[in-house]
């Protein structure tokens, strides 16, 4: 296929040139109707391309033409049988994949740390999770990913799963002996779906790990917006094998898809798999190189520690994408939400993330060693201000076992609620999601029994002020439960 060419990009630009009169939405006809400042600001480039789906464009619901094209392109770029665009982000492709193979009742083993989108999709879908941990890094304070031996014993346990669900890579790039997983999954015929939210550039590197692609998945959701070039908010979801069923995953995208689709956004979607398609492994090879550099140079100054290959040689480390600048931050005695706030503050510097002990940096080709050298700068002030007087945190990094599901997520989610008190909370089913970080795995998810040493970890997480996400009660001083059937006198 010819990757130089973008004919929905092309298309759009064509149709901008011909400037037809429009009667149909958006409103603001080509800006005209907006206002200025922000016309303004976006330009008018932009806002020619704000369309619809009109004859000429194409319809993502039901693609004949030039989105089809272009997602033929995406298919090829990505080493697919077919790809879909998305315009509602990695969490809508990873909903379609969920809900294309799982039905009402129907098993799916995922990891315990999954993002939100798969618990959402399993509770659209009615399914039940079978939960992996994943691997806890002791030094770190991080998890990676999960084991073929995990999979193979819930395999053993489950043998009637629907599905497998793999993170590859993590959000701190490290990643499992994916193919190894997926050739297990497959012997028991069937299909493995990947978050590949955090792993766009990894198809285009061979120093990069194993895309999903290329180890063999039945489907990957991959966000294009987060390292491919495109606009924030677009993905895509490859596809290939028999064991999913095409059409249906077409069914389920439109569904979830909103009728109004941004035409920016897919034709960024565009224009980024011919970047990556022409110029993928230049890409990776100059944020590769960039990371590596900032890596080298961030391990010589005191306090601070960021990995590299050493890591690696575990069942859960096999491989790391490299472009992900984890810091470990702890023996400088601060936290990574310190370190995150102090950067902005001095440097005006922001990082992906920071969690209780580290900060992510994602280096991309959109980086120059300008920007490198300048966070060097701000991380030796950094350790030159606080390395003197530092006293490490200790590193804990403990939690409950995870609950008993006693209800379908769903049926929790949807079920008869009650408020109560969190510390009075032990032995009723919850109704909500509770997430503490550090280390970002669930706490409780809808359906689970809550017990008396979730309580009181998360009471002592809240207690040093550590954010709980989830809850309706944003304190965490109550909880919702199902509501229990009283006995009758």
């Amino acid at each position: 296929m010819d990757h130089n060419r973008t004919p929905l990009f092309s298309a759009l630009q064509d149709h901008a040139k011909k400037n037809p009169l429009q009667f149909h939405i958006p409103g603001h006809k080509k800006g005209v109707g907006m206002d200025p400042e922000f016309r303004e600001f976006i330009g008018d480039n932009a806002l020619s391309i704000d369309l619809i789906n009109i004859a000429p464009l194409d319809d993502l619901h039901q693609p004949t033409g030039v989105i089809a094209e272009a997602q033929q392109l995406a298919a090829d770029a990505f080493g697919a049988d077919h790809t879909y665009f998305s315009i509602q982000g990695t969490s809508g492709a990873i909903i379609t994949m969920i809900m294309s193979v799982c039905s009402e009742g129907d098993k799916i083993i995922v990891p315990r740390n999954v993002h939100k989108s798969i618990m959402a999709a399993i509770i659209f879908a009615g399914a039940k999770p079978v939960f992996i941990s994943p691997v806890r890094d002791k030094n770190l304070g991080i998890d990676h990913g999960i084991t073929t031996r995990a999979v193979r014993k819930a395999l053993e346990k489950h043998h009637d799963a629907k599905a497998v669900l793999v993170i590859n890579p993590t959000y701190y790039g490290v990643v499992t002996h994916l193919k190894e997983i997926v050739d297990l999954v497959h012997s028991y015929d069937l299909p493995v779906l990947v978050d590949e939210a955090h792993g766009v550039l990894i198809h285009f590197h061979d120093k990069l790990p194993t895309s999903a692609m290329q180890a063999g998945a039945d489907m990957a959701a991959t966000s294009v917006h987060k390292l491919g070039g495109s606009l924030t908010q677009s993905s895509v979801l490859n596809v290939q094998g028999p064991r999913v069923n095409t059409k249906r995953i077409q069914t389920i995208m439109s569904m979830l898809t909103t009728t109004s689709t941004s035409y920016i956004l897919l034709a960024s979607l565009d224009t980024a798999r011919r970047q990556l398609a022409t110029r993928g492994y230049e890409i990776a090879e100059k944020a590769i190189e960039l990371a590596q550099y900032a890596r080298n140079a961030i391990n010589e100054i005191p306090g601070l520690y960021c990995f590299g290959e050493e890591l690696l040689g575990q069942e859960a480390t096999y491989a790391y994408d490299q472009t992900k600048v984890t810091i470990h931050v702890r023996h400088l005695g601060l936290t990574g939400y310190d370190v995150e706030n102090w950067l902005r503050d001095n440097y005006n510097i922001e990082v992906e993330m920071s969690d209780m002990y580290n900060i992510l940096c994602l280096v991309t080709s959109g980086d120059h060693k300008e920007n490198i050298d300048t966070l060097l700068t701000a991380l030796k002030h950094l350790s030159d201000e606080h390395i003197a007087d530092a006293k490490a945190h200790e590193l804990v990094v403990t939690i409950p076992e995870i609950p008993q599901l006693s209800l379908s997520p769903r049926d929790a989610f949807y079920g008869e609620t009650e408020v109560v008190p969190l510390k009075e909370s032990a032995g009723r089913i919850i109704a909500e999601f509770i997430y503490v970080y550090p280390p970002g795995i669930p706490i409780l998810l809808p359906g689970e029994v809550i017990s008396q040493s979730n309580i009181n970890y998360i009471v002592e997480h809240v207690e040093v002020g550590l954010p709980v996400k989830g809850p309706e009660d944003r304190s965490c001083e109550f909880v919702k439960v199902i509501v229990e059937t009283k006995a009758i006198d």
